[in-house]
């Protein structure tokens, strides 16, 4: 039996999963016209058998499935699930738990960054996959044999992919980290709708905060809308027409139909009132209540250069550890980490601190040294750390005043002694203003 279409073929493959240790999950769903995904397919693998399941079957009671992906004591196994995770939070209104994603613990165990599925199950078993189903439409029913045959070789590659892949991180003793991962995917937080912050999604780029206000409240309506009605967000509205909304509100029918990208027909039917009411409602929202312009990140002198040096020691801690870059930090995080020591990143938290962030601070504060080594980059430890080095004086402008005048005097007084020294009148300018303090630093050193 590979197809299961009734409540009771469902529910006696779902008690007996309920005995094993783990199953593999994924998911076929179609959402090219709905808010929501539509659930057209479930793939379930246990140690001995895979199934699918028919979703969209007349009167099929998909309740042993969702008791089964709440049962704590099986795992599930997905690739890239957190679409598959969405599905049962809205079907269901609970999570499949607990879970592991095996596209981030490949990261962990070294794969790279967020490593496709048929790349994983090649390098871990050595099998090519089918995609040539990829792009049906799953909706369609009957499934053919070859429809099938595709999407239980999902389940059944992914089961022996993860017990490989489990066997390495265990290996490696980074269950935990596996684990702290994937604590923000059994979160229902994750998943849960936030209207009121909708319009952060469309980037404005404006610190106007009434328009900001406005934005907050239509973004929110289209939000509403588009989930009460199943419909995709563009679908209700565009994101440009949105913004231009925000910008020019409009106070009418006729001033709503001159906004471009909104229909004549939108304008005169009966969703525009309820859009002109929230347009009011961000109209008349209390300026201190409206939303604060995005932050834009201010990089402080210093900080580019010292984030460039972070960017060498995540490469070598990374290759070091074989974990992906991209699992560890983001360039936001290296330049928060290299402006404020208690920035709140993941990497100075958890396992990403004991294996990089520790060091990052340690690096920033002279502690450490990056130090090349022939072809190799090394971590150097510094003895009572490095003193405080002026800066150059061409780089502080004197007096206070931004001209740079006194930088101006030093630099045409430097030419004037080279020019002497080229025509033999004195020694050549070095540019060392203390040659003994050159000599204090490795020639190695980065």
């Amino acid at each position: 039996m590979t197809l299961i279409d009734d409540s009771a073929a469902l529910a006696a493959f779902c008690k007996a999963l309920a005995r094993v240790d783990y199953v593999a999950l994924d998911t076929e769903f179609m959402r090219e016209s709905t808010f929501w995904p539509q659930l057209c397919l479930v793939q379930l693998a246990g140690p001995e058998k895979a199934v699918a399941i028919d979703s969209l079957a007349p009167g099929i009671d998909l309740q042993p499935l969702f008791d089964l992906m709440a049962n704590r004591r099986v795992l599930k196994v997905m690739h890239g699930g957190r679409q598959d995770m969405e599905i049962f939070h809205h079907l269901s209104g609970e999570l499949p738990n607990p879970v592991v994603d095996t596209q981030v613990a490949a990261m962990v165990a070294g794969f790279g960054d967020q490593v496709g599925y048929e790349t994983l199950i090649a390098r871990l078993t050595g099998q090519g996959v089918d995609k040539a189903s990829r792009f049906t439409d799953w909706s369609l029913r009957p499934l053919s044999k070859h429809q099938l045959d595709y999407a239980l070789g999902d389940v059944i590659h992914l089961r022996e992919a993860y017990e490989k892949l489990r066997d390495r991180i265990e290996a490696a003793g980074r269950t935990d980290w596996v684990a702290e991962e994937m604590a923000v995917f059994e979160n229902p937080a994750t998943y849960r709708l936030d209207p009121p912050n909708a319009w952060r999604r469309l980037k404005p780029r404006t610190n106007d905060r009434r328009q900001l206000a406005v934005l907050q409240a239509i973004a929110a309506w289209r939000e509403d809308e588009a989930a009460t009605r199943d419909l995709p967000r563009n679908r209700i509205v565009r994101d440009e027409a949105l913004l231009e909304i925000a910008a020019h509100p409009p106070k009418s029918a006729a001033d709503l139909g001159r906004i471009r990208g909104v229909s004549r027909g939108f304008a005169e039917g009966r969703l525009a009132a309820t859009l002109l009411t929230a347009v009011e409602r961000g109209l008349s929202l209390p300026l201190d209540e409206a939303p604060e312009p995005p932050p834009r990140p201010v990089v402080a002198r210093g900080v580019g250069p010292l984030t460039d040096l972070f960017k060498v020691l995540l490469n070598l801690r990374c290759e070091e550890w074989d974990v992906a870059k991209k699992l560890v930090a983001s360039s936001d995080d290296l330049q928060a980490i290299a402006g404020d020591d208690e920035a709140e990143v993941p990497a100075l938290a958890g396992w990403r601190r004991e294996m990089f962030g520790a060091d990052a601070l340690a690096l920033k504060h002279g502690r450490l040294a990056l130090a090349a080594n022939g072809k190799q980059v090394v971590l150097v430890t510094v003895e009572g750390g490095i003193a405080s080095v002026p800066a150059p004086s061409a780089a502080r402008p004197e007096g206070g005043n931004g001209a740079g005048e006194g930088d101006g005097r030093a630099r045409r007084k430097r030419r004037r002694r080279r020019r002497r020294g080229a025509n033999g009148n004195e020694g050549p300018a070095t540019g060392v203003a203390d040659e003994s303090s050159a000599e204090s630093v490795p020639e190695e050193m980065v």
